[in-house]
């Protein structure tokens, strides 16, 4: 399989698993890796998702055959009618592991999910402007989001490679940890997420921060007073407030 799924109590780990091509994408990788996210999130025993790389990678970027055949006029696989950012559209919480190299659409897939956390010497780069490519998949607009336009301009215009502790200090990353520690310590964090935070408050919230880049800030400050009204309605309210008083763990409800 080109994508593996495993569950660790409520959190489904998904790794790309093409070790020898440093986990370089292919179309094939990309329909598994959408149909598992669609599977993870419609499981009401997932709370939260991780996803990182078999071997010495995370994701290399496109595979150079698909490039080579792109280049040739010669590919003819299918486009898959998902989005590249798709993983922002789910319900569940989506945590990057960047174990390795992450590289052009590497580092999409990677900027895509909803945090990320990554072994202090990864390899990133984006790429694009060595390979006579451009910006692609809305990199160009998250670049900036995330480190400013300074920064932005910098990795996409000189494609340079940079560690993970680099990224993380450009904010491209949430932690950077040493790598022998990278995958405990991204499903310590997920489980975190599975625990003690409730899926509908996460659901809610990943749709504020996706949806809310374009937003005023007064569209955004109204709009949260009116998902903070349903929020008081839900069961989820009071059994965040419960748990509190009686020093416990929460008991949240799954998502229907």
């Amino acid at each position: 399989m080109v994508v593996l799924s495993e569950d660790d109590g409520g959190v489904r780990i998904l790794t790309f698993n093409r070790p020898e091509r440093l986990n370089a994408w292919t179309a094939e990788m990309g329909r598994r890796y959408f149909d598992l996210l669609e599977e993870a999130d419609r499981d009401p025993s997932v709370r939260a998702i991780v996803v990182t790389g078999a071997g010495k990678g995370f994701c290399s970027g496109a595979d150079f055959a698909d490039l080579t055949a792109i280049r040739s006029g010669d590919y003819a696989d299918e486009q898959d009618p998902r989005p590249i950012t798709f993983p922002t559209t789910l319900r569940t919480p989506v945590v990057a592991a960047v174990n390795g190299a992450c590289a052009g659409l590497g580092m999409v897939h990677a900027l895509v999910c909803d945090v990320v956390v990554t072994a202090d010497d990864a390899t990133w780069m984006t790429a694009f402007s060595r390979r006579g490519l451009i910006a692609e998949y809305g990199l160009g607009w998250i670049l900036p989001r995330l480190a400013g336009q300074a920064k932005a301009m910098d990795l996409l215009l000189s494609g340079r490679v940079f560690t993970g502790a680099e990224a993380c200090a450009m904010g491209l990353a949430a932690r950077a940890v040493p790598g022998d520690r990278l995958l405990v310590e991204a499903v310590s964090y997920a489980k975190e997420l599975a625990t003690q935070c409730s899926p509908a408050s996460m659901a809610v919230i990943k749709g504020q921060i996706w949806g809310g880049w374009q937003a005023g800030l007064d569209e955004a400050r109204d709009e949260a007073v009116r998902l903070m009204m349903e929020s008081f309605r839900r069961p989820d309210f009071a059994e965040g407030v419960a748990s509190f008083l009686e020093r416990r763990d929460p008991r949240f409800p799954p998502l229907t």
